[in-house]
This record gives C-alpha cells, sequence and structure tokens, in this order.
C-alpha cells in the first residue's frame, strides 16, 4: 500500500481545511514544492497534491504551483482541483503530473470522461469525495443527489483504473477513516481504491492494511503528518514489511 503525503494547495501556500471547509483553514507551510522534497526526503513514493483554490471556483489557480512541485521532485505527483478541461489535463502531464484527479466535471459529463480514459487511460483517477453516501462536488461546497455506489458502477464501466474515496465528515478531524463506507465501496468495485480522509495515527494505517487484498492500494494523509500524529517514515515502514 502506498502512502500519499497531501499537499492541499491555497493562495499559494500549503495549509489542510476542516472537513473541506474554507473557513476552517490551518497554514503549515509558503512553500509546496520544498514541502514536497520534505516528503520525498522521509521515503515517500507519491505526493498527493489539490488545488483547494481550483477545487472550490471550478478553475486551476494555482496549476503554476502544481507544475513547480512536479519538476522539484524525482517522485511521481498525482493532483487535482478545479480540472474541468482537456486543455488543463494535456498541460499537467506534459508538465510531468503522474495522474490528474477528476471531480466535479465528472459528476456532470460522463461523455469528457470517457473521451479523457480514450486518451490518457493509466494517467487518470476519478475523486470520490461523500457525504452520508451522496457524491459532494465543486470543492465540497455542495451535494449531488448522486448515490456514491450508482456513480463507482458508471466510472467503472467507462473502464477507469483509479478511484479517491473520501469521507468528507472526516477528512481534517484525526478520527480514523471511514472504514465501514470504505469496505462498502471495495465490495461494489473493481476499480483501485485510494482511501482518504481522517487518518489520525499508525493505527489507522494497520487497519488500512487489511482492506490491501480488498482493492485498496493507498492511502493519503495531510493533517496527521503535518502535525506529528502519525510518523511518514513509521508508516512507510510498516506498509513495506506488509509488502
Amino acid at each position: 500500500m502506498i502512502i500519499f503525503p497531501a499537499i492541499d494547495i491555497k493562495e499559494g501556500n500549503v495549509v489542510r481545511l476542516v472537513q473541506g471547509n474554507f473557513d476552517e483553514v490551518t497554514e503549515y507551510s509558503g512553500a509546496p514544492a520544498a514541502t514536497a522534497k520534505l516528503w520525498e526526503e522521509k521515503g515517500a513514493q507519491w505526493i498527493h497534491v489539490v488545488d483547494l483554490d481550483g477545487a472550490k471556483t471550478g478553475k486551476m489557480q494555482n496549476k503554476d504551483t502544481i507544475l513547480n512541485i512536479a519538476k522539484s521532485v524525482e517522485i511521481p505527483i498525482q493532483a487535482g482541483g478545479g480540472i474541468r478541461t482537456e486543455e488543463d489535463i494535456r498541460e499537467l502531464i506534459e508538465g510531468g503530473v503522474a495522474r490528474v484527479i477528476l471531480g466535479t466535471k465528472v459528476i456532470e459529463d460522463r461523455a469528457f470522461l470517457k473521451r479523457i480514459l480514450e486518451r490518457w487511460k493509466d494517467k487518470i483517477a476519478v475523486s470520490l469525495d461523500c457525504s452520508n453516501g451522496m457524491v459532494a462536488q465543486r470543492g465540497w461546497t455542495s451535494t449531488s443527489n448522486l448515490k456514491a455506489v450508482d456513480f463507482v458502477k458508471d466510472l467503472e464501466a467507462l473502464g477507469l483504473s483509479c478511484l479517491i474515496y473520501t469521507d468528507i465528515a472526516r477528512d481534517g478531524m484525526l478520527g480514523g477513516p471511514n472504514f465501514e463506507g470504505l469496505a462498502e465501496l471495495a465490495e461494489e468495485t473493481n476499480i483501485p481504491i485510494i482511501a482518504s480522509g481522517g487518518i489520525s495515527n499508525i493505527d489507522d494505517i494497520k487497519k488500512l492494511l487489511a482492506f490491501e487484498g480488498k482493492g485498496v492500494i493507498g492511502a493519503i494523509t495531510g493533517r496527521a503528518i503535518y502535525e506529528g500524529k502519525l510518523d511518514l517514515k513509521e508508516a512507510l515502514k510498516l506498509c513495506s514489511q506488509k509488502e
């Protein structure tokens, strides 16, 4: 299982939100690329980057920052937030981003996802952000009328090869992931899943490892590693031993 340190960018700074609330912001660094280098030096195999301003406005606001991160590290990065056009995707991939994460655009336009997967299949992930079993959108500022399970079935039929699952209620709360929701999702799909939201300590990583055989290939962690609740090196070592 791969541990993805998260770099959430707001106005060029590395921050974390609580439950996706833009009014509850903690700033950790003014240097996103240096932060990525730090996690790389600690042994991270991937970096997870989100343009929070882009997710909220519907148009990428921190593209140059993301491309700078991609150039600054040797390890691959995945990036999302406000990516709504084929041009955005092309620029990111050509700029060194290994995997592009789509969200709201896919909820609103399945035909778009179909075209994108035909062109960049293995470089595309979809972020499944849920609130009470329903899919959230527009930077988590609204909830769709789409059931998560139904959405996943559509994504699988289109050939998606990577799904990022976040329970909004758990994100930034350090209360542990939604293991029940993760188990249900893993039962419903064969798409490889990256778990996100609520990871608080090494015990959560141990519990997530039990889902590895059910298709959970990774876990994203943010606040826990920034605030010292989870030691990234310890988590990486645990996952490598499991392998």
